[in-house]
């Protein structure tokens, strides 16, 4: 069990090699030739740019299309919401893809797809033909199942911060401007969404902050699941160091938002909070759920496991948090950097005109904040099954903290440092 620990820790601060296998077109010498379109500069659709450029020896010409300036970090902005970290300690450049690399980056949105073509159609009136298309545009919010955040104006005014930004700033805002003895009502939406354990550890961050700074107040965890979907039984040990502060009520599914007097509506309860923060069910990306890609239950991209192909669009890739999950695969950070490179390294060998690695693995390391310091995670490894053509978890190769510590803070920030490094430098 100590070795196993150990090989998850180092291999997760390694930005997870174990998904590396299988490029047999370049390691070869073939040289696959094309040019490569990434819609999204996140941690899948970075990554995927980085490695089509590095594992083709600059063989593959790569655009990628990111309508964000800079990469900024939903992974570590808790700790910006919490007060503990500021904006630009998650905040990197695209310098590295674009000037070490030799990605063309595009500061541009996709509007729309003609997969028969091979093209895209930019919002500034560009078009862009590929060779092969990534998509990784991760999620966004399905405002028409909440009922009074349907218009912007209402949005501006219950955040959701659950995309790093504008959000991660206003949120921290309006906690600060909170008074003393206020109350902080977060809503979590029914699995699956981005980020599993997000809203437990931005409740922790939250409250601590509360705890140091505004003792009389309150944070009500407001949870549509049975019970707290990721690292359950350590989030309610944590939950208990902030016993008269923080209140958790799970099947309290949303069912209305009164965005001007700040009030959430569930089915046998309404809450009134000084700050409401709604996160909404979510799907697919607008671009990969408008492009014509079959879709699972309305929401997420169905994709061949061996490539990331879409199943019924030729010559289109999807990564990251768009796609239908594996069994009890999360939609985190590290695992969209793990598509990416076995995406990758597909295409490079179908550019190459060779098949896919048949045995492609990944794995996930995620760290939560309980507070400033101390940290919990919990680390899988899955592997492609051939009969059921699906990614499954190996068996005993999970591991989980024992309890937070701080030791497991310093990995967590070793792991940002270094997946950031992986993806953009």
């Amino acid at each position: 069990m100590h070795n196993r620990r150990n090989f998850l820790k180092t291999a997760a601060l390694a930005g997870g090699a174990v998904a590396l296998s299988g490029l047999t077109g370049c390691a070869m010498g073939s040289r696959p030739r094309g040019h490569v379109v990434v819609v999204g500069g996140g941690y899948g659709g970075a990554t995927a740019a980085k490695y089509l450029r590095m594992w083709s020896q600059k063989g593959v010409d790569v655009t990628l299309v990111e309508r964000n300036p800079q990469f900024i970090s939903c992974p570590i902005s808790n700790l910006v919401i919490g007060g503990d970290k500021q904006m630009a300690d998650i905040t990197m450049s695209y310098t590295g893809l674009r000037d070490t690399w030799g990605v063309k980056v595009i500061e541009d949105s996709v509007i729309a797809l003609d997969a028969a073509a091979r093209k895209l159609r930019l919002a500034s009136g560009g078009e862009l033909g590929y060779d092969r298309l990534v998509l990784s545009p991760g999620v966004d919010f399905m405002f028409e199942q909440v009922p009074g955040l349907e218009r912007e104006e209402a949005r501006s005014r219950v955040l959701h911060a659950w995309k790093a930004g504008a959000q991660t700033v206003a949120l921290r805002k309006q906690l600060e401007d909170m008074p003393d003895g206020g109350v902080y009502a977060l809503t979590i939406p029914r699995a699956p969404y981005r980020c599993p354990p997000g809203p437990y550890e931005r409740a922790c961050l939250v409250a601590n902050y509360l705890k140091k700074s505004k003792p009389k107040s309150k944070v009500l965890v407001l949870d549509a699941n049975e019970e707290i979907t990721s690292k359950k039984a350590l989030f309610t040990t944590a939950f208990e160091r902030y016993a008269g502060i923080l209140e958790y009520r799970p099947n309290s599914e949303l069912r209305e938002v009164d965005a001007a007097s700040r009030t959430a509506t569930f089915d046998f309860d309404t809450v009134k909070a000084d700050v409401l923060n709604v996160v909404p069910p979510q799907r697919a990306g607008d671009i990969a759920a408008g492009s014509g890609v079959k879709l699972v239950n309305k929401r997420w991209v169905d994709i061949d496991w061996l490539s990331f192909e879409s199943v019924n669009t030729p010559g289109v890739h999807v990564i990251g948090d768009a796609i239908f999950p594996a069994p009890t695969m999360p939609k985190s950070g590290h695992i969209a950097n793990q598509h990416a490179k076995i995406a990758a390294a597909a295409i490079l060998n179908l550019l190459a005109g060779e098949a896919p690695n048949p045995e492609p693995v990944l794995m996930n390391t995620c760290y939560s904040f309980v507070d400033s310091k101390n940290v919990i995670h919990v680390s899988s490894i899955h592997q492609y099954d051939a009969a059921k053509k699906v990614v499954l978890p190996v068996p005993g190769s999970g591991g989980v903290s024992a309890a937070a510590n701080e030791l497991e803070g310093k990995y967590a920030m070793a792991w940002a440092k270094n997946i950031w490094a992986d993806m953009l430098v």
